[in-house]
């Protein structure tokens, strides 16, 4: 890991890592600061998610998972998991999280592309993603050229599923805002502003993710060319 101390990484990666530490701390600020505001309805996050599930006549098994926006929808259960502060939360923040993961239910329901490859790409992915450095750093050690491509070839499958990631996010909050004002879960011009900017939050953490990422393996090709 010693490209890590290399001047270059931080000037090609370290704008975008700060970006991903800004998103981090904006979302945990925004989820904070919407978890102290009521909604009308008075729902928690799992009733309005069984409700945003049962307006697209499906039948998700609704959990409750420990951790703090640990929340994820599992296509095998199929299940929709949600935090604690989500599941039993009766704010703005939970429905709005609540709400986001129910969408991903409704993308499964209707076969949605970009998640179906996702969903496909999630086992490559996490071997992938634990894998690719090792191989990298072994070719740069040992010189072995194609060592170092098939390091970058794993990191750039990734990188891949992380711009994959993109479009499934930001339909699920699509499909969420949706839901949410057509049942009048939230019947408020406030209640629907705050939703946005907590989904608004959460998004911006998958872009800085993706960007942090592409100029990672923008910096792993030009150092291959040492």
């Amino acid at each position: 890991m010693l490209y890590l101390f290399d001047p270059i990484y931080f000037l090609i990666v370290g704008p975008f890592m700060l970006i991903a530490m800004g998103a981090g701390a904006r979302v945990k600020t925004t989820f904070n600061r919407f978890s102290r505001v009521g909604v009308r309805s008075g729902m928690t996050g799992a009733e309005a998610a069984a409700a945003v599930i049962r307006s697209a006549g499906m039948a998700v098994r609704i959990e409750q998972v420990g951790g703090f926006l640990s929340d994820h929808y599992d296509p095998r259960g199929p299940v929709l998991r949600l935090s604690p502060d989500v599941y039993g939360g009766r704010s703005i923040s939970a429905i709005a999280v609540a709400a986001h993961e129910a969408g991903h239910a409704i993308q499964d329901a209707h076969s949605y592309a970009p998640l179906r490859l996702r969903s496909f790409m999630v086992p490559v992915t996490q071997i992938g993603s634990n894998a690719w450095m090792w191989i990298f750093m072994a070719g740069l050690f040992t010189g072995i050229k194609p060592l170092v491509s098939a390091g970058i070839l794993i990191f750039g499958v990734v990188v891949f599923f992380q711009l994959v990631t993109l479009p499934v996010e930001f339909d699920a909050s699509r499909r969420a805002k949706l839901v949410l004002a057509e049942t009048g879960i939230v019947g408020t011009q406030e209640e629907e502003q705050g939703v946005q900017q907590v989904l608004r939050a959460a998004a911006m953490t998958y872009v800085a993710a993706a960007l942090t990422s592409i100029a990672t393996l923008i910096y792993l090709i030009l150092r291959s060319r040492d």
